[in-house]
């Protein structure tokens, strides 16, 4: 039998085009600045045993209609809401992510994006930079504190535990909501499991940390902004359309709440004429939650992993359906 036939959608780290060359026949689709284009990915499917994605990449029918050879989906993210499981599943196709790794470097992100909203790090920096430094004002680029504040954690998985620990050198008073109690965790850390209202309206940092499934999906709208703190700021790490983007800068603009930042938007990249980045109160950065050199590497490498292991007719460790 020939190589397998493999499909890498980005250019990926030289450590995980190696497991990959060494096994299979693979196609690269290198341009780093853009991901695949629809019409690429549909013509380049073809006939492909394992298809190695990004999250920008959408695999649906449309997709795996292209392929009666495909054994495998290898999404290098630990989500995968650009994947249409139900009908890999049903294809025999399994589908693999890279959780776990990730974890404490999101974790980071996430912390240092609540402190630059709250302490007006990049708004400091531009005044900075744009001479508008005169003198020590007593009230100038004022900022909300962060030790002994409330952190309301939604979703509490491996990165919201991981936060939680960072909150906790910081003193804050930590509250969750989740899909169940972590009693667990309550125990191990010293956090309080609270209902979804009542982390929204005691918190004064709410962060989200939960998957986008059809449930969370305007997770955050309208009505929940305006049961949060008038001091309260708002962090989103985890995917853009929980949050309602509309709700979310009339309730900046009109001071319903103080503060934003978001690492993700529901629509990626974010058109740079979006009204929240008209806003000073909102910070946006462009979906950098995972990227380190070291964990984006290992992200790369253990999806080769996943993908090898599958072609090779083995369960990958990170396998997240099961395909009849």
């Amino acid at each position: 039998m020939g190589k397998k036939r493999i499909l890498v959608t980005r250019n990926i780290p030289e450590e995980a085009k190696k497991i990959l060359n060494d096994f299979g026949d693979v196609a690269y689709w290198t341009r780093e600045d853009e991901p695949i284009p629809r019409e690429e990915l549909l013509k380049m499917s073809e006939g492909v045993d394992g298809l190695y994605t990004l999250l920008t990449d959408r695999v649906d029918e449309e997709v795996l209609s292209r392929s009666n050879n495909l054994k495998v989906v290898s999404n290098m993210a630990v989500g995968y809401d650009n994947i249409d499981v139900p009908a890999c599943t049903e294809r025999g196709v399994m589908v693999t992510n890279t959780p776990g790794v990730l974890t404490e470097t999101t974790a980071d992100l996430t912390f240092a994006l609540m402190m630059a909203v709250a302490r007006r790090i990049v708004e400091a920096s531009e005044h900075l930079k744009q001479g508008k430094w005169k003198t020590w004002v007593p009230m100038e680029l004022t900022g909300m504190d962060i030790h002994g504040a409330t952190l309301g954690i939604l979703g509490m998985g491996r990165i919201g535990e991981a936060v939680a620990k960072r909150a906790k050198g910081f003193g804050m008073n930590i509250i969750y909501n989740n899909r169940s109690r972590k009693p667990q965790v309550e125990e191990m850390l010293g956090v309080s499991y609270v209902e979804f209202e009542q982390l929204l309206k005691q918190s004064d940092y709410v962060v989200i940390l939960t998957p986008l499934t059809p449930e969370t999906k305007d997770l955050i709208d309208e009505r929940e902004l305006s049961l949060m703190k008038e001091t309260a700021i708002l962090i989103n790490v985890a995917r853009g359309s929980i949050v309602n983007e509309e709700a979310l800068y009339w309730a900046l603009k009109e001071k319903k709440i103080w503060g934003a930042g978001l690492d993700v938007f529901a629509k990626e990249p974010v058109d740079t004429k979006h009204p929240l980045l008209t806003l000073d109160n909102f910070l946006g950065l462009p979906h950098i939650g995972s990227a380190s050199i070291e964990t984006r590497t290992k992200m790369a490498v253990i999806a080769a992993q996943n993908l090898v292991k599958a072609l090779k007719g083995e369960s990958p460790p990170n396998l997240i359906n099961n395909p009849s």
